[in-house]
C-alpha cells in the first residue's frame, strides 16, 4: 500500500462535477480525505485528495480522472509503503 496526494482541476466546464463524483464514488475505498474549493467567479474547481492504496489502484484512479473532458489531474505518491 502506498499514500498520496492528488490534486484535480476542473477548468470551465462544471458539468464535469458529476463525471468526476461517479469516479471518486466509485474507489471512495481508498480515499483517506478529501477537499473541495470552488472558484466560481472564475469558472475553477479545485479538489484534493488524500490517497491510500496500491499504485495500480492510485494510478487508474488518476487515469479515469486525467480522460475526463476539461479536468487535469496531477498525483504525487509516497516511495514509501505504509
Amino acid at each position: 500500500m502506498r499514500i498520496g496526494v492528488m490534486g484535480i482541476i476542473i477548468e470551465k466546464d462544471r458539468t464535469m462535477a458529476e463525471s468526476v463524483q461517479h469516479v471518486l464514488s466509485e474507489n471512495g475505498d481508498i480515499i483517506v480525505a478529501r477537499t473541495g474549493v470552488p472558484d466560481r467567479e472564475n469558472e475553477v474547481y479545485v479538489i484534493s485528495l488524500i490517497v491510500k492504496g496500491t499504485t495500480e489502484r492510485i494510478s487508474a484512479l488518476a487515469g479515469k480522472l486525467g480522460k475526463l473532458k476539461s479536468v487535469k489531474v496531477k498525483t504525487a505518491v509516497s516511495d514509501v509503503n505504509v
